[in-house]
């Protein structure tokens, strides 16, 4: 199949926000635009700010002058969803109700051409539902673009339990001709993108619920520590408070209520009061002018330890912590104590100090025992966290935090919890993934393509599985699973049988 041509109509039904910007990428790309809304006037208005934005456009030089008048020429608004006849393409971006959307379909079929392909951008509703009442619902597909739809590339083309294999070819050659990426995926909850992103929400508000640490302290630590280019709490409060706990609740339902995709108490509560983020002033951090953010907890500077000993290896991720301590200046002594397979550091004072495993530090039965969170890349992190078992004391502590503090680490101490901050957050991320691949929900390459520009994740979670191993991802499940009950850890058995299969190929 092939993209459909600029010389065919596309009819934006819809003028908000997300319909404006579809209706200015179909535009750029040179077709004519027709726009559509059902509320009075709200069409030329829409006409008048797209015009606005490609003015914007030539005075940043993305554009000459010649390009924008012959857009302006192509952009039209309708009066009535009659004069979407000639669209060879309609995309569906009105308020996110069933009801509404099938009503719009039905409409449409019978004003537009038989081989007219009907596209919704819907982010949580079934594509398949959506088009369950036409009489064709063959034509319809998902074409779930992401906000702003202008500048973010990502595409999710979406295939309903109806929709035509040559529907779908056509949106996705056409979203790749419009200058986007786009990536195929069935029609689950969520899609990709909303599906494989619920636990970077999830349990950072899980943590905060169990008072593990501040929102502030829980954003940096993921940024600071693993490379993500925004703090859940932070992103929530730009995406919208209101927006995120709706798609959660949405996905949660069409889950049949799977504990894995809970929704947050606490977001409830905040949408509630009315505190939705950055559009009202105020959501998890204040954004009124002159409010000054809070910083996230940080240890206060200590002396580094002259030297620590190593037991057996610190596992995957963290072994480059040997080299950084002795770039470091910190002297190594090797020992293994009787019976350790685990590696960790021991500390001059006595305390050992291991990379979470999914169990508390309280837990393990050396007794003084700290645990570091995972990173993704030890030696770019800026900031690490800890969480000290009960019996450590305020000198164990002051050496582990000198310790990271000398490879050049903020350092964070937190509550004592299973899997601690980004560890958690990342084994739910990759099982979510590996378990919607093993779905045929996508391709792996598609879900980490999503993931990367969807989200701006600083990977892919199936190109993390790969790199810190699916046995360490489900083993760490497993430990968060025995002790929380309830099922929201239980890993998925997809990722059992990778880990197993990594096992079998060593």
């Amino acid at each position: 199949m092939t993209a459909i041509g600029t010389s065919s109509t596309v009819a934006v039904v819809g003028t908000g926000t997300m319909g404006q910007g579809i209706a200015q990428v179909a535009l750029v790309a040179g077709h004519r635009v027709c726009l559509y809304d059902t509320a009075p006037g709200r069409a030329e208005q829409a006409a008048r700010a797209i015009g606005q934005r490609l003015d914007r456009l030539v005075e940043k030089g993305r554009i000459p002058t010649a390009e924008r008048d012959a857009a302006r020429e192509r952009l039209s608004p309708a009066a009535s969803l009659g004069e979407l006849a000639d669209a060879a393409l309609v995309v569906e971006a009105i308020l996110e109700q069933l009801p509404a959307k099938q009503e719009l379909f039905r409409s449409l079929e019978d004003v537009v051409a038989a081989d007219c392909l009907l596209a919704t951008n819907t982010s949580s509703l079934s594509v398949t539902a959506v088009a369950g009442p036409l009489r064709h619902p063959g034509r319809c597909v998902g074409l779930h673009f992401f906000n702003p739809a202008p500048l973010l590339p990502l595409v999710e083309v979406v295939s309903g339990f109806a929709t035509d294999e040559a529907a779908a070819a056509t949106a996705y050659e056409t979203a790749a001709a419009w200058g986007k990426t786009p990536v195929r995926c069935a029609d689950t909850p969520g899609f990709i993108v909303n599906r494989v992103a619920r636990p970077f929400y999830a349990e950072a508000l899980r943590l905060y619920e169990e008072r593990v640490a501040d929102p502030a302290t829980i954003d940096a630590v993921l940024r600071e520590g693993s490379g993500f280019k925004m703090g859940p709490f932070e992103l929530t409060d730009l995406i919208g408070q209101d927006v995120n706990e709706a798609v959660t609740h949405s996905v949660w339902t069409a889950f049949f209520q799977d504990p894995k995709f809970t929704p947050s108490l606490a977001q409830r509560r905040l949408v509630e009061s009315g505190l939705h983020g950055r559009k009202t002033g105020r959501g998890w951090f204040d954004y009124a002018d002159g409010a000054r953010r809070p910083a996230p907890h940080t240890a206060e500077p200590c002396p580094a330890p002259a030297s620590v000993a190593l037991h057996a290896k610190l596992p995957g991720p963290a072994r480059v912590l040997h080299e950084l301590i002795e770039e470091a200046g910190i002297k190594i002594t090797r020992d293994r104590a009787p019976g350790e397979s685990e590696g960790f550091v021991r500390l001059p004072g006595g305390a050992c100090l291991a990379m979470t495993d999914g169990s508390p530090a309280t837990s393990a039965a050396r007794g003084a025992s700290i645990r570091f969170d995972l990173s993704l890349d030890y030696r770019a992190a800026t900031r690490i966290a800890l969480a000290p078992s009960a019996a450590v004391s305020e000198a164990d502590l002051a050496e582990a935090v000198g310790l990271f503090q000398a490879l050049g680490k903020e350092v964070s101490v937190i509550d004592d919890v299973p899997g601690m901050i980004v560890a958690r957050t990342v084994a739910m991320i990759i099982d979510f993934a590996v378990d919607a691949a093993a779905r045929g929900v996508a391709t792996p390459e598609d879900i980490d393509t999503a993931m990367r520009l969807g989200v701006n994740y600083p990977g892919g979670p199936m190109e993390w599985a790969e790199r810190l191993g699916a046995r360490w991802v489900w083993d760490l499940l497993d430990s968060l699973h025995h002790q929380n009950a309830g099922g929201r850890y239980a890993p998925s058995w997809a990722l059992r049988r990778r880990a197993d299969h990594e096992e079998l190929v060593l």
